[in-house]
């Protein structure tokens, strides 16, 4: 009986202990700090200065903060931040951790940091120092750089660089090799590239050299290294700026090309919370701010496909109700849509002039506004380019007073000798243009072609015909 309830006690111990939640952190200071407050931080996604603080805490008398929480917390790359956000100390955190931190006063009034109770950290301070002393003889080539007179000045640091960066993956390795289950190899192990296997390489017939190879594979094996699994590794900084160099660099910037890559990194990440989480906003708020034409088709699709099917569980129902009001605006004027049909009248008789009556190879539909200061500069300038370029390549202009009085919206015209454009107004206030064609701001500028598809929006005068001679080598 005794052994068996000993062995109840040790299994309901060991269970505690496994289920152990939250963690404990005490960080003792060799001597008064310049701030009485020192904070708690993670990274989220991004490096420095991006962090997340997560708590904060006062010194005691004796130089003592303690962080602790019993609650269970994601583990990742934490930091200890004090002397009024001056300093940090990088470490790992992980649920159930508890371990202390002791400064040690070091040369020229700087400290180290001791770790109690973990081994790991303690072997991250060792490797954050080597890659300060690395840093810093980084900044020292790139002045030799700077002051570099002759080719073998250059050539000399260029070796330099290539060194220190071999010995940079070497650091790494080493450590992935010595300490392979650690959550510091996993970090270290995300950060690696693909290896492209030396060719040639050719195509299916054995003959022809696949000049993609090299591209295709490094694509193709991009993620290898990156637990998906773990989101742990949204609490680094590395996962922003691999998700962000795949996107622009890797990806053919087609909105087809990105919707599907985006489904593939979102159906990889769907069982991590935070790691979606962090996918779905930063691809979204990319598409939105994207200066590539036609990219809002990307921000409707990742609407159309997540927010508005319940995926965005982060937002609030106002947040929701936006994004889905944005998308809904931006959803008609997506580049190879029909041009949503406009029946306005005629600035001068109030005849009905419908956009889809004007025939022309290219249509041109500008929409602005008399008072808007940006549309008194560029309504003549695309006039100018009208009347140079655009006209002889087939160009009707369908021009749309956005609102006004009528008398200031035909002197307006007059004034910039414009008469040969289709100019049209929404007189009877029925066409809902403004949503139609997302013109809640002046000018906008559309390009459709013969059949009223649109080809190009967000334009100016300046980029028109370069539209239009990227239409016309699609066709050859």
């Amino acid at each position: 009986m005794k052994n068996t309830a000993l062995i109840a006690l040790l299994l309901l111990s060991s269970f505690f202990s496994f289920g152990k939640s939250g963690y404990k952190v005490e960080v003792n200071f060799p001597k008064d700090i310049n701030d009485s407050v020192v904070y708690l931080a993670h990274f989220y996604g991004k490096n420095l200065p991006t962090i997340f603080t997560v708590d904060s805490a006062k010194v005691s008398p004796n130089k003592t903060v303690v962080f602790q929480k019993k609650d269970a917390v994601l583990g990742g790359i934490y930091l200890i931040v004090y002397n009024h956000r001056s300093k940090i100390v990088e470490f790992v955190l992980d649920n159930g951790d508890d371990f202390s931190i002791d400064f040690k006063p070091g040369k020229n009034g700087s400290s180290t940091a001791v770790f109690k109770n973990s081994a790991e950290n303690n072997r991250y301070q060792a490797y954050n120092a080597e890659s300060e002393e690395m840093g810093t003889t980084n900044r020292m080539l790139l002045a030799k750089l700077a002051m570099a007179k002759t080719h073998d000045d250059t050539a000399a640091v260029t070796t330099a660089f290539q060194q220190l960066t071999a010995r940079q993956l070497e650091q790494r390795e080493k450590y992935i090799k010595q300490y392979p289950n650690t959550f510091l190899s996993k970090v270290f192990v995300s950060l690696q590239s693909p290896e492209v296997p030396k060719g040639p390489h050719y195509l299916e017939d054995g003959k022809t050299i696949d000049s993609l190879f090299d591209y295709t594979y490094y694509k193709a094996h991009y993620w290898d290294n990156f637990d998906f699994k773990d989101d742990r590794l949204i609490n680094t900084p590395v996962y922003d700026a691999k998700l962000n160099d795949y996107f622009s660099k890797w990806i053919y910037q087609i909105p087809d090309t990105i919707n599907a890559e985006a489904d593939k990194i979102l159906k990889a990440t769907r069982n991590s919370k935070e790691l979606f989480r962090y996918t779905l906003r930063t691809l979204t708020a990319n598409a939105l701010q994207s200066k590539i034409m036609g990219m809002d088709e990307v921000f409707v699709y990742l609407v159309e496909h997540y927010y508005m099917k319940g995926d965005a569980y982060w937002l609030s129902k106002k947040d929701l109700d936006w994004y889905e009001d944005r998308a809904r605006k931006m959803s008609p004027t997506v580049l190879g849509n029909t041009a949503p049909e406009l029946m306005m009248q005629d600035v001068f008789t109030l005849g009905d002039k419908p956009l889809s009556e004007l025939k022309a190879k290219y249509t041109v539909v500008v929409i602005w506004d008399y008072d808007c200061p940006v549309c008194k500069k560029e309504v003549p300038k695309l006039d100018s380019v009208y009347n140079a370029i655009l006209k002889n390549k087939g160009v009707k202009v369908y021009s749309v007073a956005s609102g006004g009085e009528l008398d200031k919206v035909q002197q307006f015209i007059k004034d910039n000798k414009i008469e040969d454009w289709t100019n049209v107004a929404d007189v009877n206030n029925n066409t809902g243009f403004k949503e139609k064609y997302d013109a809640y701001s002046t000018p906008k500028i559309y390009l459709l072609d013969e059949n009223k598809k649109i080809i190009g929006k967000g334009l100016d005068h300046s980029n028109i015909n370069t539209v239009i001679e990227m239409s016309e080598k699609k066709k050859i």
